[in-house]
This record gives C-alpha cells, sequence and structure tokens, in this order.
C-alpha cells in the first residue's frame, strides 16, 4: 500500500516537472530591434543587420542583452536560422516569433 501511495507521488511530480518545463520552454526568447523600434516584420533580421541595425535577446523574464558584432557572427555561425525570421521592434515585442532552436549537432565519424 506504502509502495503504491509513493509511486503515485513520484508519477504525478515527474508530470508536474514535464509541463512546467514545456510551459517554459515555449516562451523563449526574442531577437527584437534596438535601433528601429517601429518594425513590424517587413525585413529579416539579416537585411537590417546589413543596413546596421541593432538587435537584442529578450529572454521572457525580461533580461536583454545588446548583441555586439563578434556575437552577431557567433550566433550567425551556430544558429543560422535566428536571422533569417522576420524582424521586429521593441514596439511590436509581443508579435515577434521566438528564436528558433539550434540545430542538432551530428555526430562526425571517427
Amino acid at each position: 500500500m506504502r509502495y503504491k501511495v509513493v509511486v503515485g507521488l513520484l508519477m504525478v511530480l515527474v508530470a508536474v516537472f514535464f509541463i512546467s518545463s514545456v510551459a517554459t520552454a515555449q516562451g523563449g526568447a526574442k531577437l527584437l530591434c534596438v535601433s528601429k523600434k517601429d518594425l513590424k516584420g517587413e525585413e529579416t533580421v539579416a537585411s537590417c543587420m546589413a543596413k546596421g541595425e541593432r538587435f537584442a535577446i529578450v529572454d521572457p523574464y525580461g533580461m536583454v542583452r545588446i548583441l555586439s558584432p563578434e556575437e552577431v557572427e557567433l550566433t550567425r555561425a551556430f544558429n543560422p536560422k535566428a536571422f533569417e525570421t522576420r524582424a521586429f521592434g521593441m514596439r511590436y515585442q509581443k508579435e515577434a516569433p521566438a528564436l528558433p532552436p539550434m540545430p542538432q549537432l551530428t555526430k562526425e565519424a571517427p
């Protein structure tokens, strides 16, 4: 009897952790234009950066990280799909899509 209660509680706990991790993953960080606040998806992030616009990564908790040119190049190397998305300014942050996840790295054959 006691064993069944413990197993039941563990299953409920695992379910709660799973649901909370899925819920937080859906919030996702966003790439927003800092220098042109009125962008509403008319251009891609890459075309805006080519014009010299500055971008920041805003996480679901409101923490902002303004990207330097070096950070942009490294991010582009690891996650090029992040720059193919539509560009949104700070004013339209709710419409901006979350950053796409980094592509899975494949193992190289020995």
